[in-house]
C-alpha cells in the first residue's frame, strides 16, 4: 500500500505542478491587464493592487480593436467555410475511390511549413494587387485549414461502413446522392471537429496576417504589436490586448473539447 500511496501523491504533485506552470503565464497576463504600467513594474503589487479597466477601454476605443475583432472573425469564418466546402467532398473522393496520390499531396501540404511560402506568396499576390485585402488572408489561412479538413474527414469517411453507401447505390442513387443523403449526415461530428480546429488555427494565426495584411485588414494577433514601440512598451495595453485575443478562443476550446475529441476518435477506427 505504501508504494501505491507514494505514487498517488507523486501523481497529484506532478499534475499540480504542470497545471500551475501552464496557468501561471495566463494568470499573470490577465492580472497585468488590470494594472497600470507603474503597478506592473512594482513587485510589491504583484498580488495586491488596485484594479483598473483603463487598459481595456484603451484597447476597445482608442486602438480600434472592434474592427480588428471583426477582421479576425470574418477571416476565420470565411476560411473555415471555404475549406469545408472544398475539403469535405475531396476527402470523400479520396477515401472512397482510393486516391492515394492525391492523399499524399494533401499530406505534403500539411507537412510544409506555411512560413516557407510567405515570400513567393507575397510576390505573387503583390503583382496581383491583392496584398492588404481580406481575400489574400482567407486564401493563406486555407493553405493550412484545407489540408487539415481533408486529413480529418478522410479518417472519418474511412470509419463509415461502405455497405451503407453500396446499399444506396443498389437502390438507384448516384455517388453524389449517396454522399449528400447518407455520408454527410453521418459525418456531422467530423465536420464539426474540422471546422472548430480550422477556426482556432485562423484566429491564432500571426505570420500570414503580419505579412499580407495592412492597417485596415490586420487581425487581432497582429494588432497586439501596436502597443510595442521603439522607445517603450505599453505593458498594460499589451496585456489587455493579449487577453482579448486569448481568453475567447480558450473558452471556445474548453466548451467544445468533448466534441473535438469525439470527432477525432470516431475517425480513428474503421468498421
Amino acid at each position: 500500500m505504501k508504494p501505491r500511496r507514494a505514487y498517488q501523491v507523486f501523481r497529484v504533485a506532478a499534475l499540480t505542478f504542470v497545471v500551475l506552470s501552464l496557468l501561471a503565464p495566463l494568470i499573470w497576463m490577465i492580472s497585468a491587464s488590470f494594472k497600470t504600467n507603474v503597478d506592473i513594474y512594482d513587485t510589491s503589487k504583484a498580488l495586491v493592487f488596485s484594479p483598473t479597466a483603463d487598459n481595456y477601454f484603451k484597447v476597445l476605443q482608442q486602438a480600434n480593436y472592434v474592427q480588428f475583432i471583426v477582421n479576425s472573425l470574418w477571416v476565420a469564418f470565411a476560411a473555415t467555410v471555404a475549406s469545408l466546402i472544398l475539403g469535405v467532398p475531396a476527402a470523400y473522393s479520396m477515401s472512397r475511390f482510393n486516391m492515394k496520390k492525391s492523399a499524399l499531396v494533401v499530406l505534403m501540404a500539411r507537412v510544409i511549413p506555411g512560413v516557407s511560402l510567405l515570400v513567393p506568396w507575397y510576390y505573387v499576390f503583390a503583382n496581383l494587387k491583392m496584398v492588404g485585402g481580406s481575400g489574400v488572408l482567407i486564401l493563406s489561412h486555407m493553405f493550412v485549414s484545407l489540408p487539415l479538413v481533408v486529413y480529418i474527414m478522410m479518417g472519418y469517411f474511412d470509419s463509415v461502413p461502405a455497405e451503407l453507401e453500396e446499399a444506396a447505390l443498389v437502390d438507384g442513387m448516384t455517388h453524389l446522392g449517396a454522399f449528400r443523403r447518407i455520408m454527410l449526415p453521418l459525418s456531422v461530428p467530423g465536420i464539426a471537429t474540422a471546422g472548430i480546429l480550422s477556426v482556432i488555427f485562423s484566429w491564432n494565426n500571426f505570420m500570414f496576417a503580419l505579412v499580407l495584411s495592412d492597417a485596415d485588414t490586420k487581425t487581432l494577433p497582429v494588432a497586439i504589436f501596436d502597443f510595442v514601440g521603439y522607445a517603450s512598451i505599453d505593458w498594460g495595453g499589451l496585456m489587455a490586448a493579449a487577453t482579448v485575443v486569448t481568453v475567447p478562443i480558450m473558452l471556445i476550446a474548453l466548451f467544445v473539447q468533448k466534441y473535438v475529441v469525439s470527432g477525432l476518435t470516431a475517425g480513428a477506427t474503421k468498421g
